[in-house]
């Protein structure tokens, strides 16, 4: 075993760590050392996004010490952070996964050991009830213990600031800075404060339902169609705690649960992957939706940030719509219902994020809203909110990634109200006399067809993110002169902020922070993202292309002719 590796298992070995830990080092020893050099190989990266990993001993997973040792220099940080004598206040909750109550404890420990007053769901509870609840009590700062839409071997820490989204600068880096300044498990102070753990649940969702019944447009319209047939999965997570709820407070009455999902369970038994990306997470769901004939399918991950949703097409096949889609049908949505109500105020604003479809930007126009593109990631939404609170009315936000979030008072993905507002437009279209799909179509004819495609590959091992900054630095310093026999017209690189016209030379500076996403703009109006994840080994390529569409009838001649032009650009960079 490499030699800075076998110190780090010796510092374990050696340390102050439980004897169940020891034990389940020198049993990796004997029996699996590569596993055992995977788990130590690197400390586990507290990012910009907090931690996610793999669960088991070490220094690069997930555990009661990497995550007290984080917990320890986020606390650091926030005493820093404020004069001596504040009270810091910070709200801890959980998704269903293995060991996430245990972290959320844990991570609650600490904070209570270091003076600080926590306030700890009771169980778990969806990633935007936390959002809002550091809102609601005045927080400031918040945790979740979840891994999101990661397989059942993952758990992860995602840390909050004050204004309930996600760490953003300078607190990002700073968090980062203290959290490596904790070098040893003897510097986290582990217990001691049970005093200053106050323990939540009924209450705050109480507020949070109230909330979110406000976001409701059309009442009126659900109870028109109050029977709308509703098949809804939780996956196994714990959109079971609120969604039917919120649900029957909009006024829906004819909601049906896929029982065989609807269990809170961190081994996800039915499904590879707990993501409704997935048609295999969706499968269960759409088998319940044909027995029933229903209106519309909705399906969230385990810490309900995530939505997906599935309709009938022309033809009465179910389809899943992609992130995309479902944005693209949710802004529309928000959009052209309170212009309808007459609710619309004139500096209404919608954001977006740089690799979510065009198609959203050209309906804010043709609506004479201003629409807002920032980084990947709710937190840079949540920035923006902030900065643009006093002069312009957030509306309704969203990724490709099936996330959504409407209304101010949530500052990350939230899939509980989008469930509500999403049957709520089903509801709508329905009352009009047309399904989902056919107002997609005429959005299409109206906007523009863009279609889109996401390809995420994955490099393990302890080489993978190596060969992944080799990818990035390929396509920087030798971009292609053509993709799919298209010129290609700009590089936009979000690293160094610079814009570049590949065939006049000109150069402008990209107005937004500093991120490692590249894209190419092609003379056929293609295009083409490539982004690292900042969280696992992977790197993520978006392709975009369009056309117009004369009618709704030409649907599926012009969509063959855009996936021919998808698979095209795969095939021509070689992916």
């Amino acid at each position: 075993m490499d030699a800075a590796i076998q110190e780090k298992v010796n510092q374990w070995l050696e340390g102050n760590y439980d004897a169940e830990t020891i034990a389940t080092i020198r049993e990796l020893a004997a029996s699996n050392p590569g596993e055992l050099a995977e788990s130590f190989y690197r400390s586990l990266e507290f990012g910009t996004g907090g931690l996610r990993g793999i669960m088991g001993v070490g220094s690069n997973r997930m555990n009661k010490y990497t995550v007290g040792m984080a917990t320890q220099g986020f606390a650091n940080y926030l005493k820093k952070s404020y004069p001596a004598g504040t009270e810091i206040k910070i709200a801890i909750a959980h998704d269903s996964r293995n060991n996430s109550r245990f972290f959320a404890e844990t991570t609650a420990n600490v904070f209570a050991a270091n003076g600080i007053k926590v306030f700890l769901f009771e169980a778990l509870r969806p990633t935007p009830e936390l959002s809002f609840t550091i809102r609601h009590l005045q927080c400031h700062g918040g945790v979740v213990c979840t891994a999101s839409h990661n397989p059942k071997e993952y758990n992860g820490y995602k840390a909050y600031w004050s204004d309930g989204g996600q760490l953003v600068p300078p607190h990002d880096v700073n968090v980062i800075l203290e959290v490596e300044k904790i070098s040893s498990v003897d510097e986290v102070k582990w217990s001691g404060g049970d005093q200053n753990i106050t323990i939540i649940g009924k209450e705050m969702d109480e507020a949070f339902l109230k909330m979110l019944q406000g976001l409701s447009v059309y009442p009126d319209v659900i109870k028109r169609q109050h029977d709308l047939k509703i098949v809804y999965t939780p996956i196994h997570g714990t959109g079971i705690t609120l969604v039917p709820e919120v649900l029957k407070r909009y006024g829906f009455t004819n909601v049906h649960i896929v029982e065989e999902q609807s269990v809170p369970d961190g081994n996800f038994p039915t499904v590879n992957y707990p993501n409704p990306e997935e048609a295999d997470a969706m499968a269960l769901g759409l088998k319940l939706a044909k027995e029933l004939d229903a209106d519309i399918l909705l399906g969230t991950d385990p810490d309900s940030d995530r939505v997906g949703i599935g309709v009938k097409d022309n033809k009465g096949n179910w389809v899943l719509m992609n992130g995309n889609q479902t944005a693209v049908l949710a802004f529309n949505y928000m959009i052209e219902a309170r212009k309808a109500k007459g609710i619309a105020q004139p500096n209404d604003m919608v954001v977006k994020t740089i690799v979510t479809t065009e198609m959203i930007d050209e309906i804010a126009r043709r609506n004479d809203i201003n629409c807002y593109n920032v980084l990947t990631g709710f937190k840079w939404i949540a920035e923006l909110i902030k900065e643009k609170e006093e002069k312009e009315h957030y509306v309704i936000g969203g990724e490709e990634s099936y996330g959504l979030m409407i209304g101010s008072q949530i500052r990350d993905k939230d899939a509980i109200g989008a469930v509500a507002i999403l049957c709520e437009m089903a509801a709508y279209e329905k009352d009009k006399g047309r399904s989902l799909f056919q107002k997609l179509l005429d959005l299409y004819v109206e906007n523009g067809f863009y279609k889109e495609h996401l390809i995420s590959i994955t490099k393990k091992g302890m080489d993978g993110q190596q060969q992944i900054a080799a990818m990035m630095e390929g396509y920087r310093s030798a971009p292609p002169a053509s993709i799919n026999g298209s010129a290609v017209v700009q590089l936009l690189d979000y690293e160094t902020q610079q814009g570049r016209n590949l065939q006049t030379g000109g150069e402008w500076k990209i107005q937004l922070p500093k991120s490692n996403v590249l894209q190419f703009i092609l003379q056929d109006g293609s295009k083409i993202s490539a982004r690292p994840s900042g969280t696992e080994p992977k790197i993520k390529f978006y392709f975009s292309v369009f056309s117009s569409l004369a009618d709704a009838a030409s649907f599926e001649t012009a969509q063959a002719e855009l996936e021919a032009r998808i698979k095209g650009i795969i095939a021509d960079m070689k992916l």
